[in-house]
């Protein structure tokens, strides 16, 4: 009995070995073209980026004719590789859009493939619009900070601030600092250089800024800083001073804040020009005064400093600290101190009783660098 069994395991084994070899290997179906098409994104692809890249991709065959178009029918600008094996879209995408494959691609051995497929881009709960400053063609000064403004806030800050780029002729580095949710700065560690050319590219258009927001579109510029002047204001001394490439300019006698009212004094700090006007109307009811228009008004602080002339304070210019914290000048060296300014110059003031908080437009110089660097959403 036992000798019976080993023999009819001995014919299993050697039956199913036989069977193995002369089943051999499949043959390919011949009649299948040798073409083999990749589509990105893939047929049936949901919530595309729109910054996504749209590619077609063939191995062992040739791209006859291709077009990606959009519900409207219009073409998806594209790129053709010379040996015809591939297709790269060369535009971005819009939002919330299913698009179409078509064409037709032709293997090596001459049989054809159609392209065909689609796929649907994200649809953005929201599109959020940004502003830059500076704007192209402008010439500010060597404190100017590149601002990026949002028009709602932004969840995402990290992902948004990768988006953006600076680049400039000395090669000068610097970092971005969120003041807030919706305005995010950029400024070197010390001043400018003078005469820098600076581009800044903000690639937000596809952005997923969270919260459902997206970018709505790229915004670029290309300035250039201008010479090196800095206005220096020391309290006790009742001047002005201006210094061009670290030489002195001028020096103009002044009335600055009350010295002894921590809320009237023209407050420590390095600030910067924010605008100027050939008149402006000063309002302060708190203190009893509204529509106190003086000339030659330039703005270096949104809490309410400014430089500019008040000839009727006259009798205490260079002498007596007698404003609500501007700069008092004498109408002639206002004007000449106006003409020679521009907006995004340092303001540099000692001397003072008080120190203003970081709180205030553009506060970008109060801060240490490293203080400033932290404010950066990339860490």
């Amino acid at each position: 009995m036992k000798r019976t069994l080993v023999a009819l395991v001995a014919g299993l084994t050697l039956l199913t070995g036989c069977s193995s070899v002369e089943a051999g290997s499949p043959k390919a179906d011949s009649s299948l073209p040798s073409a083999k098409v990749t589509l990105s994104p893939v047929d049936g692809t949901k919530d595309v980026q729109v910054t996504t890249p749209v590619q077609v991709t063939v191995v062992d065959g040739k791209i006859e004719s291709v077009a990606v178009k959009s519900p409207e029918g219009k073409d998806v600008k594209g790129t053709l590789t010379e040996d015809r094996s591939g297709w790269t879209a060369a535009e971005p995408l819009g939002y919330g859009k299913t698009y179409s494959y078509s064409g037709k691609v032709v293997g090596s051995d001459g049989k054809p493939v159609e392209l065909k497929g689609s796929f649907t881009t994200v649809a953005p709960g929201s599109q959020t619009r940004a502003t830059l400053w500076p704007g192209d063609n402008q010439t500010v000064g060597v404190a100017a900070p590149i601002m990026v403004k949002f028009e709602a806030p932004v969840e995402d800050k990290a992902t948004v601030e990768k988006a953006l780029k600076v680049t400039n002729s000395a090669n000068v580095q610097g970092s971005w600092a969120w003041l807030n949710a919706q305005e995010v700065h950029y400024r070197p560690e010390k001043y400018w250089p003078a005469n820098t050319t600076v581009k800044v590219e903000a690639k937000l258009y596809g952005v997923n800024y969270g919260g459902g927001a997206f970018g709505k579109a790229d915004v670029t510029s290309d300035f250039t800083i201008g010479r090196n002047q800095v206005v220096k204001i020391d309290n006790p001394t009742h001047r002005l001073k201006v210094f061009r490439d670290g030489q002195q300019t001028a020096d103009y006698p002044a009335s600055f804040g009350k010295d002894a009212d921590p809320e009237l004094t023209t407050p420590n700090g390095t600030f910067v020009v924010m605008s100027k006007h050939d008149t402006f109307s000063f309002d302060n009811p708190r203190y009893g005064y509204t529509n106190v228009v003086k000339k030659w008004a330039v703005r270096f602080s949104n809490h309410g400093e400014f430089i500019h002339e008040n000839n009727d304070n006259a009798g205490n210019i260079g002498t007596n600290n007698t404003s609500h914290g501007c700069a008092n000048l004498l109408e002639a060296d206002a004007k000449a101190y106006f003409d020679s300014a521009l907006v995004g110059d340092p303001v540099e003031v000692t001397g003072s009783i008080t120190t203003l908080p970081a709180q205030f437009d553009w506060y970008d110089w109060q801060l240490s660098w490293d203080q400033w660097k932290g404010k950066s959403a990339i860490k």
